[in-house]
């Protein structure tokens, strides 16, 4: 099973400077044990130590927030589209 993780700046120093890498998982969980087994580090960046997402990383399944469609536990399928995009905070 092919997956597509589009890879944002501040994590392309875990996947060589790769913007676009490929996975396999039947949910999202399982996508990010599979590349961290080949790109030590990022998935610290995305989970936490209890197991959950960090709150200042989006994470986006064919377009879908993961949040809305079961966290970790989103199902994958072949030819998804995953981008983990890092929440942008700031004010005037």
């Amino acid at each position: 099973m092919a997956i597509e993780v589009r890879v944002p700046t501040i994590l392309r120093s875990y996947t060589g400077g790769e913007k676009l890498v490929e996975g396999k998982g039947d949910n999202l969980a399982a996508l990010f044990d599979d590349i961290e087994s080949r790109h030590s580090g990022v998935k610290g960046r995305i989970i936490t130590d209890e197991g959950a997402l960090h709150r200042f990383v989006n994470v986006y399944v064919n377009d879908e927030d993961v949040r809305f469609i079961g966290g970790l536990e989103a199902e994958l399928k072949d030819g998804d589209s995953v981008t983990i995009l890092p929440a942008v905070a700031g004010g005037m």
